[in-house]
């Protein structure tokens, strides 16, 4: 990336060569010390809101319950669950214990589970029920029948060597799975020594995340990503949009990707800033989003754009409190690009390239270059 007009400024807790060495763990209790009232997490639709304490809370109370269960530093640990709160707090607590988090694509089924549970040697997979036409109980039952068949904690399944539990992201009870609400409440019976052991052990070269690639030219492949990856990236794909901690950003791009989880989720964090979540792309909820959340900052594809500015309700929310973000994915059409930078008054919308083992921002136009640069 070249120079810009901002670049002096470095992130939080950065050294002489000017990226942070801090554990994503260590950037939350930053701004849980600096802004512990401002909001991390909001999600308008299901009426949530939560503060950088209260956040945080909720990570550590997740991450002594999976201390507790012997999930530790090393480990990996799954999510295969739509954009739900609790997918962040899984994300964090995991990256305070020194596991890796194993990302899943929601449109995986069988076949594709079972790869995954194979290659990334998962000791633990969080779930929720499922997605659109695909039954994710059903399916990890038929994978691993011993669920049933043995006490819940000391799973030892004949085809995944290496999974021991498997957890349900929310709060009904399927036999074999623990809830999220039973984690926190074992992880209420664990000292706090018992975290703040594990948090001394990890460092920020440590892997946090394995995302896989899509596997265009063959079966995807886990790319493994540290803390100084991610958050390092996600800083300067802020800074490259002026975030500052008044933004807020509206994310409708699927967090198992890394147009959710880095470009957005990590760029949130190093800059202290706030969430707006939806948790499937939906125009109308993400125009109410903007709208009453006063969002400044919109990521997506370039057909989400279309889809919210076609809307025949369009008109009737308040775009004007926008100003940046993330159009990516695909190349833009010029058409496009006009119509969101004049339609949608986001005036310095720009464009990412990248890849996953980039951790995955490679290039990213200004917000101020003309519109044939940020189509190119």
């Amino acid at each position: 990336m070249t120079s810009s007009p901002n670049a002096s400024s470095a992130p939080i807790g950065a050294g002489p060569d000017g990226f942070t060495s801090l554990t994503l763990g260590q950037q939350l209790e930053f701004w849980v010390r600096e802004t512990p009232d401002r909001d991390f997490l909001v999600y308008p639709d299901r009426g949530l809101r939560w503060s950088y304490r209260q956040f945080d809370e909720r990570v550590n109370r997740l991450a002594k319950g999976l201390l507790a269960i012997g999930i530790g530093k090393g480990d990996h640990v799954g999510i295969w669950a739509k954009n739900v709160p609790d997918w962040l707090v899984f994300q964090f607590a995991c990256a305070k214990t020194g596991a890796v988090l194993v990302t899943v694509n929601t449109a995986y089924k069988a076949e594709e589970l079972d790869y995954i549970l194979r290659q990334s040697d998962m000791k633990m997979l969080g779930l929720i029920d499922g997605f659109r036409d695909v039954d994710y109980i059903e399916i990890v039952n038929r994978l691993v029948p011993e669920l049933k068949q043995q006490p819940r904690g000391h799973l030892r399944s004949k085809s995944y060597p290496h999974l021991r539990h498997v957890g349900y992201v929310g709060q009904e009870k399927h036999r074999g799975l623990y809830t999220t609400a039973e984690l926190m409440l074992l992880g209420d019976h664990q000292p706090d020594s018992l975290l703040a052991d594990a948090q001394a052990a990890i460092g920020c070269h440590d892997i946090v995340n394995m995302q896989y690639t899509s596997g265009t030219t063959g079966f995807p492949k886990g790319v493994m990503l540290t803390h100084h990856n991610i958050l390092n990236n996600g800083w300067s794909i802020g800074h490259r949009q002026r975030f500052t901690a008044d933004d807020k950003l509206c994310l409708q791009v699927p967090l198992f990707h890394c147009f959710g989880v880095t470009l957005g989720v990590m760029a949130i964090l190093s800059h202290g800033a706030t969430l707006v979540a939806v948790e499937v792309f939906d125009p109308l909820l993400g125009l109410a989003a903007v709208h009453q959340e006063k969002c400044t900052v919109l990521y997506g594809v370039p057909t989400m754009f279309i889809a919210m500015y076609s809307h025949p309700m369009f008109q009737m929310f308040d775009m004007s409190s926008l100003r940046t973000g993330i159009m990516a994915g695909t190349v833009c059409p010029m058409e496009v690009m006009k119509r969101v930078i004049a339609d949608m008054h986001i005036t310095e919308i720009t464009s990412v390239y990248g890849l996953t083992e980039a951790s995955p921002g490679i290039t990213q136009t200004y917000g101020t270059d003309p519109v044939e640069l940020r189509v190119a």
